[in-house]
């Protein structure tokens, strides 16, 4: 089922994947992608840093949001302490940005670290992409970085929020 257009991603199905799943591959070939071109070659290197178990539950989870069975965004989250997740991977498909489809994301990931056991998220983006910072800062995440700064002055901006 397709959500109605300018709908925030209501229509498509979460599915939880392994990051080697088939249905996982869009998102990081598109995610390295766009790393490398915002931030150089080195930046292929943030897609291998972890084993692919990080993503596993009882500890981590990889969702997607599929639409028609295609994926169009996902993001996963990993344990950073006893009760902390911290997200990585956001992705949304370069031909369905601007749908909300990123906010479902992470309001879908919450929900799966809230049932996990995780009180908080911790997470950072790059200062080269204020999409994703102005994505954190709308979802009630707080910086923990000065925002009057020039971003690429201050390297990763971390953000947190405590769940409920």
């Amino acid at each position: 089922m397709t959500a109605p257009p300018g709908a925030p991603g209501l229509g498509v199905e979460v599915r939880r994947v392994g990051i080697d799943d088939p249905l996982a591959e869009p998102l990081v070939r598109e995610l390295t992608e766009e790393y490398v071109r915002r931030y150089g070659p080195e930046a292929h290197e943030e897609m291998t840093r972890y084993p692919a178990d990080s993503w596993a539950e009882p500890h981590g989870v990889l969702l997607l949001l599929l639409e028609d069975g295609e994926p169009v965004a996902g993001g996963a989250y990993k344990r950073y302490d006893a009760g902390t997740a911290e997200v990585k991977r956001m992705w949304t498909h370069s031909a369905h940005r601007r749908r909300g489809l990123a906010t479902r994301v992470l309001a879908e990931l919450e929900r799966a670290a809230v049932a996990a056991g995780y009180r908080r998220i911790f997470l950072t983006t790059g200062p080269r992409q204020p999409e994703a910072r102005g994505l954190y800062l709308a979802n009630g995440y707080t910086p923990l970085f000065d925002v009057t700064a020039d971003p690429l002055t201050i390297g990763p901006l971390p953000f947190e929020k405590h769940l409920r």
